[in-house]
């Protein structure tokens, strides 16, 4: 080998490394192929170059890079080449190189080489990983003989290492991008997930389910249903929203041996049909495209999303992927949507169970009270002992049923929303004397002590003056029922310049700890013998925070055993002028 072709040789090489090492600093996908094109031609001392790649989707080559020897970007009318050099190359998967396309028997017939005048031209193909990525393309218009051997292997040698960065670069900008779906995919289900469940309306999750999985795909229009499983009838799907040209507001029942919603049901996955007609439709809208997909909870279908399209949009993987993990969603919704109309409608008819009840107790109640009134009065000719005895008992037992069909309708009401308060304002000290004043012979009796402590200056308060006087009675009165005889009840009453707060405290029997967890809860009564002893139905504590939360305000307690209890509620003030 003679010195200058040992040389020039060497220099080849040098520069193959030094443009070699620039490689897969960037990720960038288009950054790297205008850097791979660019050292081609600084390699091979070309004219122009062209690197293309096959589209995934239409497996096409397509050009992605195209430069010449200044470094600058081809366009328009100058990006004519030989595109029979370039599935030669592609095809054997060897390199192609002619000194003179125009006198190359492979080539010269080509209307392209003839049309653009081409003469010296190599073309390599890009392969990585066992497949063609695409190629890569020199050419010089006017000079033959520009290209040897030697500059085919350079282009070979350097395309090898080329298409790693490019494969690279191509699967980075891939996962990038899929990444960036994922992450606006999140943002969106994040933004739903909001909405949906906000709202525990049955009627209202279903239409922000179907208007999001319309919007999703870009549908034309939808609907979605539920499936309904009589008992004495064959179960079927309830359409319950639609959205469309042909938006109903009536409900549409579909049978489950219809065509689309038996596909569903056996394979329990989404199915897509194509020129649906009216009878085939699950909402007997004619479609282009159908997709139907179901809606799951607990591995059961409970539910059916419909969507259609009248134009010629595909609806592909990823949409239906979509609308299934929206569906996944939905359901949770829509269960929690259906256990509140359950509760509901539980709750209504405990309500009114709980008045028909209360009302058809009054009735017989009244009369009872008032025979007993008129035979105690020695109406009925005068009474013996035991016989007082005996109408004194059902005097008391028909106090106790009153109170407690009170304390009944008290709940249902507050529960229900119906109680009504007569809110205004007034001096909340005035209602502590009326209370105590009621309760002080009762404690007398007993020979406890009560003593009321209010500050100097409390201002008016504004809420219910007779509901806030049933909450003392009742803590007053139970203070009473568990404090030992010659113990002590304190009622204090002072004020922090935004509500009154008012406090019962008792040296009674006091409230353990496991007990105090329960205190609040609807028919709770503690299993000591001395709480046994007095009467009651463990409602009062349940009505006293209810209505005084209702009023805005708050109540807390504490409590030790055998030392006693205080409760502390607060009354909003009235606003000052």
């Amino acid at each position: 080998m003679s010195k200058p072709t040992l040389e020039r040789q060497q220099a080849r090489l040098s520069a193959l490394y030094e443009v070699s090492s620039q490689l897969g600093k960037s990720l960038d996908l288009d950054e790297v192929l205008n850097q791979v094109m660019d050292a081609i031609i600084q390699l091979t001392g070309a004219e122009r170059g062209f690197l293309m790649l096959y589209d995934e989707d239409t497996g096409q080559l397509v050009t992605r890079a195209a430069r010449n020897v200044d470094q600058k970007t081809i366009d328009g009318d100058a990006m004519n080449i030989s595109r029979t050099v370039v599935e030669r190359a592609v095809a054997s998967g060897d390199g192609v190189l002619t000194s003179n396309a125009q006198e190359d028997a492979r080539f010269s017939g080509q209307q392209s080489v003839v049309g653009y005048q081409l003469r010296s031209i190599m073309c390599a193909p890009l392969q990585a990983r066992g497949f063609t990525l695409g190629a890569v393309y020199v050419d010089n218009r006017l000079m033959a003989g520009v290209f040897e051997m030697a500059d085919l292997d350079l282009l070979m040698t350097f395309a090898n290492q080329a298409s790693v960065a490019i494969e690279n670069a191509r699967l980075f900008t891939q996962t990038d991008a899929a990444l960036a779906r994922r992450v606006e995919e999140l943002s969106i289900f994040q933004r739903i997930d909001q909405q949906l469940n906000k709202s525990l309306e049955l009627n209202r999750v279903l239409s922000l389910a179907l208007n999001w999985a319309i919007a999703l795909i870009n549908a034309d229009g939808g609907s979605i249903g539920l499936f309904e499983r009589p008992e004495e009838a064959p179960p079927y799907l309830r359409l319950m929203v639609f959205r469309g040209a042909d938006e109903v507001d009536e409900m549409r029942n579909v049978p489950v041996d219809h065509p689309i919603v038996q596909q569903v049901l056996a394979g329990s996955h989404s199915v897509l049909s194509h020129d649906v007609t009216e009878s085939e439709s699950i909402d007997g809208t004619p479609a282009n495209v159908q997709l139907a997909v179901p809606i799951q909870q607990g591995g059961q279908i409970s539910g059916l999303i419909t969507l259609e399209t009248q134009h010629a949009r595909e609806i592909n993987r990823e949409d239906i992927a979509f609308v299934e993990r929206l569906a996944d969603r939905a359901a949770v919704a829509i269960n929690n949507a259906q256990l509140y109309e359950q509760i509901n409608a539980a709750n209504q008819a405990k309500s009114e169970f709980v008045s028909l009840v209360a009302h058809e107790l009054r009735v017989p109640m009244t009369s009872i009270k008032g025979y007993a009134d008129l035979i105690i009065s020695g109406v009925a000719g005068p009474l013996n002992d035991q016989q007082s005895q005996f109408l004194e008992v059902i005097r008391r037992n028909l106090q106790r049923m009153s109170t407690l069909i009170s304390d009944l309708s008290d709940i249902n009401r507050i529960e229900s929303g119906r109680m009504v308060f007569d809110d205004k304002t007034f001096d909340i000290r005035e209602t502590v004397a009326d209370v105590t004043g009621s309760l002080h012979e009762q404690i007398e009796a007993r020979g406890q002590t009560l003593t009321i402590d209010i500050a100097e200056e409390v201002p008016d308060v504004h809420a219910d003056p007779t509901r806030i006087a049933q909450v003392l009675t009742n803590l007053v009165s139970n203070a009473h029922k568990y404090t030992p005889d010659n113990g002590r009840i304190i009622v204090r009453v002072t004020s922090d310049g935004h509500v009154a707060i008012v406090s019962v405290e008792d040296t009674g029997i006091g409230i353990s700890e496991e007990n105090q967890k329960k205190l609040f809860t609807q028919f709770f009564r503690a299993e000591d013998h001395a709480v046994r002893q007095q009467q009651g139905w463990g409602l009062g504590l349940s009505i006293v925070r209810n209505m005084v939360e209702a009023q805005g305000g708050q109540i807390e307690f504490e409590s030790e055993v055998d030392k006693g209890s205080t409760f502390t509620f607060t009354v909003p003030l009235a606003k000052q002028e």
